[in-house]
């Protein structure tokens, strides 16, 4: 069974930085995508960041130029730096993996990180 788990969430003031890491283990294997999704309260959950496993990554606008994806293709991990944190950034912030063959998707429990202004 595969199993990512997310750390590095927590309360930080607006202007902040925060790391958030994804690790994948257990039957992971051939990793395609790995992504950060976030769903704040009352609203629906939302792409943050995707990065392939060739490094080729997507940005929702809100957060282009502040957060940054990365992972290491060999440890199944993935990062978030996430930079200049807003109040609205507020969120449960989740990881995914696409892999396998056929393709499946996992998903990690979250963090929550709050943003106060």
């Amino acid at each position: 069974q595969a199993l990512l788990v997310e750390s590095g969430g927590g309360l930080v003031q607006a202007g902040g930085s925060l790391r958030l890491t994804c690790v994948g283990s257990g039957n992971l294997f051939s990793v395609n995508a790995m992504g950060w999704y976030r769903q704040a309260p009352g609203k629906k959950r939302e792409m943050v960041a995707v990065i392939t496993s060739g490094g080729h990554t997507i940005y929702a606008d809100s957060v282009k130029g502040r957060f940054t994806i990365s992972r290491d293709n060999a440890k199944n991990t993935a990062w978030l730096q996430m930079n200049s944190l807003i109040p609205e950034d507020t969120a449960v912030y989740s990881c995914n993996a696409d892999w396998g063959s056929p393709i499946k998707t996992s998903w990690g429990q979250g963090t929550q990180v709050t943003v106060s202004s």
